[in-house]
């Protein structure tokens, strides 16, 4: 009788163990094998996929040029691709776009998130419902499959701030702006600028506290205008977010200082194409975000067709033709910088 038992409680374990692996495999989104996260648009045709993209305003040029890239792609695949993003650059808003396009169940989510801390659960809460997460533009990010970066971070601060030297002769006061502290590629480059600047320029020194606009013209114009005031032998600043040289530059030529203070900093030729016209912006340097965004799709998809992006592959896309892969980062190459005599080139 104990023996008769024993055998019972066996088999009872073993077909427990059996219902288990089953309901692993069939109860999940398509894909889950070998370690691989699940996600439900694998194994789907093309014509059949949602991808949504998620900005941080749809207010910004720069995110209006990022859609005909989130456009083309979805010609270019026969996906459903779309883009959408608050009024304004406000974290919170965001976050409830990224829940709204959920409820419309996509099968991949490309965000853009103004602060990736603030973005995390939402992303944790797409790849929890099997959809496939890619964020551009945030190193460090947990919850997403791959982050996309146009360049190496690091190597683009030190850019910067080589032109900037360029500029100021290599010495002298320059102040830093940010759209957001928490914007991690911001932040990064200018960390690295800064950084660089203390080993390479020693008679460079940067003033005041970090400038944060909350990527608003007007914002970056007054800390611009109290900078000047504070510091009346400032000769440069650095800007990170699209609108903080734009800011800059209108404070700098209402003062009369045009080419007297070097205005070097991220943004495109719609928002800064007069004041580089007029010399109060010395310089910019970008990338183009409809190839970015295009880009982010694009892994998306990969992706979903189970396949990992590795060093060296070219992704079809201008600047991605040869990608580094470290961890879950994507590597970009290359960025262009904008003067004066360029700018009709990059005329978005």
């Amino acid at each position: 009788m104990t023996k008769s038992r024993a055998l019972a409680c066996v088999l009872a374990a073993v077909l427990s163990i059996s219902v288990a692996a089953c309901s692993s495999t069939t109860g999940t989104t398509t894909g889950g094998t070998s370690g691989v996260p699940a996600y439900k648009g694998a194994g789907k045709s093309a014509a059949d996929l949602k991808f949504g993209t998620v900005v941080k305003s749809m207010g910004f040029n720069w995110f209006k040029r990022m859609e005909t890239g989130v456009q083309k792609f979805g010609k270019d695949t026969g996906v459903t691709a779309f883009e959408q993003g608050p009024s304004q650059a406000d974290p919170a808003q965001e976050n409830q776009v990224a829940q709204d396009m959920l409820a419309q169940s996509p099968d991949a989510l490309i965000v853009d998130p103004i602060e990736v801390a603030t973005a995390e659960s939402v992303m944790k809460q797409a790849m929890s419902q099997g959809v496939a997460v890619i964020a551009l533009e945030s190193p460090g990010v947990q919850n997403a499959v791959y982050d996309v970066e146009p360049f190496d971070n690091k190597a683009y601060g030190e850019h910067l701030m080589d032109s900037l030297a360029q500029h100021m002769g290599g010495k002298g006061q320059y102040g830093v702006f940010v759209g957001a502290l928490n914007s991690q590629s911001q932040m990064e480059w200018t960390n690295a600028a800064v950084a660089y600047q203390k080993q390479k320029y020693p008679d460079m020194h940067m003033v005041g506290d970090t400038n944060v606009t909350g990527s608003d013209q007007a914002k970056s114009y007054a800390e611009m205008k109290q900078l000047m005031q504070t510091y009346p032998n400032l000769g440069g600043m650095l800007g990170a977010d699209a609108y903080d040289v734009v800011g800059a530059g209108q404070a700098v030529q209402e003062a009369g200082l045009a080419g007297k203070i070097a205005v070097i900093g991220t943004s495109i030729v719609s928002y800064a194409g007069n004041l580089l016209k007029s010399g109060a912006i010395t310089q910019i340097s970008t990338w183009d975000p409809a190839d970015h965004g295009y880009v982010g799709n694009k892994v998306a998809q990969l992706v979903l067709e189970g396949k990992q992006v590795t060093t060296g592959m070219d992704l079809g896309v201008p600047g991605y033709d040869k990608v580094t892969v470290t961890g879950k980062t994507i590597y970009g190459s290359g960025w262009v910088d904008v003067t004066q005599s360029n700018m009709a080139q990059y005329n978005f």
